[in-house]
């Protein structure tokens, strides 16, 4: 089976390498440099040249706060790209699976989002996944698009990495409280995406395309999962490291975040028995 993953040079597309898998599973690793989803004529030529059995899209713009003052820019990977990326897969009669995020939702419920509540994104960078998603379901039928949130893990940058980088310089680090959401393990979402990837093409299950959410289901807030963060390093800066827990307001970010996006994942595992569950295993050591 050829997996063709776009976005492979991004954190997740770097896990899902990483990743254990069966040798029947042969991952086509394209990063930016190798396949621009904003060029239509070029992916389909790869496409057509490299044939897969299905794509997992992780190409993004992923910089929230950045995309308030380049919206063009998001749309263009996020939305525009998403479509091209499904409309080619479409093309060669491959299935695709799409990533897609909590930050296409607004907040405002106050208990788990399932698949479907009606989104209402709070930023560029949410409208633009949204708008992704709208694209892949309306270029090929055969899709499933998988919101997951707060992602972190060994590659590239993320909420952890961030933490422990800054706590090499800095005695105190602010950070939000009022945000609640599930960090996500890359790790575990990517052997969640590949166990999907196999069961759609060995026809095991049913298929079900459409929406699914797909991220761990422990709510927490950053402050809370920073200090998580350094109670499991083992590293001496991280240890005598304070969290100052401070309002999203105070932070004045560009970008407004949902304060509550915590995600309902029971129809991935109704539908596929999956689960982003498991424990995390690139925490630092303790």
């Amino acid at each position: 089976m050829r997996i063709l993953v776009t976005g492979a040079g991004g954190q997740l597309g770097q896990s899902l390498a990483a990743a254990k898998r069966p040798t029947e599973l042969q991952l086509i690793l394209l990063q930016r440099k190798d396949l621009d989803v904003t060029d239509p004529i070029s992916i389909e030529k790869a496409f057509s040249s490299l044939k897969p059995d299905l794509v997992i899209n992780c190409a993004a713009y992923t910089a929230v706060d950045q995309a308030e003052s380049e919206p063009d820019f998001a749309f263009a990977i996020n939305a525009d790209g998403a479509g091209n990326v499904a409309k080619a897969a479409a093309n060669v009669g491959s299935p695709i699976i799409h990533i897609s995020t909590d930050y296409v939702f607004d907040g405002e419920k106050g208990s788990p989002y399932t698949e479907e509540d009606s989104p209402n994104p709070l930023n560029v960078y949410g409208a633009s996944k949204l708008a992704g998603e709208r694209e892949v379901a309306a270029a090929n039928r055969l899709h499933i698009i998988l919101r997951t949130s707060w992602l972190f893990g060994p590659f590239g940058s993320n909420f952890m990495k961030t933490m422990l980088r800054l706590a090499k310089t800095q005695k105190t680090i602010d950070v939000v409280s009022d945000q609640t959401g599930c960090p996500t393990s890359t790790t575990a979402f990517a052997a969640v995406t590949l166990a999907l990837s196999s069961r759609i093409q060995t026809g095991k299950t049913e298929n079900k395309w459409g929406i699914y959410h797909c991220s761990a289901t422990k709510p927490t807030n950053w402050a809370s999962f920073a200090a998580k963060i350094f109670d499991a390093s083992e590293k001496a800066e991280v240890r005598t490291t304070k969290i100052n827990k401070i309002t999203s307001v105070s932070l004045g970010a560009p970008a407004d975040r949902p304060l509550y996006s915590v995600l309902n994942c029971d129809k991935l595992r109704l539908y596929y028995d999956l689960s982003c569950d498991s424990k995390p295993r690139h925490l630092p050591p303790r």
